[in-house]
């Protein structure tokens, strides 16, 4: 069990935090009031390697744990939320391919992911089959070397933006062994977009629904066998699971160290706010909460890495308690900040929208709890 961080992973961790504070927190509010998705700026941090982390090396990748990844995912999101979660979305699709794709489909697709020339998007969810996703209804439809792909996929992260999109059909009979996925191009006649949601947070990136009418898409960009898409599509959500909680720890972290600010500045009844006693208790409530939540998602990232049999269960408490723990002390320092807190200016509301939907994303919370229970009932019996 590691309990410390080695030289690396310490110069990793803070080679992405020092990008993010260059180069993504300045602007920040900025791209969430203007709804700019820098690609740009993501291109630049995938030139330090951070656009396919835990990619094989052989296509660019650079070859990291997801104990290395969680480090970097925290650490951008300390610049912003919304911008580190797309990334990890991008580096969930590309694993996927790179964890399920021939040879092939790697060296076609992956070394322009990994510099992030390509932009990857995970297309899951549908409108009526988010967490109930072994209902999803889009077909892919045999027609010699060729898919005809019918449906849509909603809430898209980068939809219209990005070039690939990781899609789960149903090729087969209803339940899991019926679906597939499939690498759909985003020039593919047939395949549209909807208008970009109008969102409570996230507003740096995109989001949007895939749809597809009649689609023509190469039985040549299928990764795996016919029947195998479910399972692809949930070892990819460990993994995103994992990042969407070292994000919620980034976001919060950031909350409270503008908070800490805050308080030494802020008068109040003549004393300055870090005189109180009851709201020195919060602060380090928050922080001793936040360094729980962080302890914890090292150790389900590491369960991942080492393959462990209970690895699913670990990433599923991850998600829930770090989302639950992140939106929470983010909430608690807009409390902190009192009026100031409300205002766009001070950040912190940008953070609670932020991080509110990362309870709601790759899997409900209370999708992790039933996860949880399933695994811990099974073993019951």
């Amino acid at each position: 069990m590691q309990f410390a961080l080695t030289e690396d992973q310490i110069a990793v961790r803070d080679m992405a935090r020092d990008f993010a504070a260059e180069k993504i927190a300045p602007f920040a509010l900025k791209w969430d009031e203007e709804k700019h998705f820098p690609v740009a700026t993501m291109r630049e941090a995938a030139a330090l390697g951070i656009g396919g982390i835990y990619i094989r090396d052989d296509v660019g990748g650079s070859a990291l744990s997801r104990l290395d990844a969680a480090l970097i995912f925290e650490a951008l999101a300390q610049g912003c939320p919304t911008v580190s979660s797309f990334i990890s979305i991008h580096n969930m699709a590309s694993w996927m391919i790179d964890a399920y794709g021939s040879d092939e489909q790697r060296l076609k697709w992956l070394p322009k992911l990994c510099t992030m020339e390509l932009l990857a998007s995970y297309c899951l969810t549908e409108p009526a089959a988010g967490s109930d996703a072994v209902a999803l209804r889009t077909r892919a439809t045999r027609d010699g070397d060729h898919y005809v792909v019918d449906g849509q996929k909603q809430f898209i992260s980068g939809a219209g933006v990005s070039d690939l999109y990781v899609v789960m059909v149903r090729t087969g009979d209803d339940g899991p062994g019926g679906i597939s996925t499939l690498v759909v191009e985003r020039d593919t006649p047939g395949v549209s977009f909807g208008a970009n949601e109008r969102k409570m947070g996230w507003n740096a990136q995109p989001t949007r629904a895939v749809i597809f009418e009649r689609a023509r898409v190469p039985v040549a960009n299928r990764l795996g066998d016919e029947g195998v898409g479910f399972k692809i599509a949930m070892a990819g959500l460990n993994g995103g699971r994992l990042n969407i909680a070292a994000c919620s720890l980034g976001g919060a972290q950031s909350a409270l160290d503008k908070t800490l600010v805050y308080m030494k500045e802020r008068m109040a009844f003549g004393k300055r706010l870090d005189e109180f006693q009851a709201l020195q208790f919060k602060v380090a409530d928050m922080a001793t909460e936040l360094e729980a939540a962080r302890t914890f998602l090292w150790r389900a990232a590491s369960a991942l890495d080492q393959e462990d049999t209970d690895a699913t269960m670990l990433c599923a408490m991850a998600k829930r308690l770090a989302t639950d723990v992140g939106f929470e002390v983010a909430n608690q320092a807009l409390q902190l900040h009192g009026g100031y807190g409300y205002l766009s200016a001070y950040g912190i509301e940008k953070i609670v929208r932020d991080l509110r939907v990362h309870q709601i994303l790759e899997g409900t919370n209370e999708i992790m709890r039933v996860i949880v229970s399933r695994k811990l009932i099974e073993g019951t019996r």
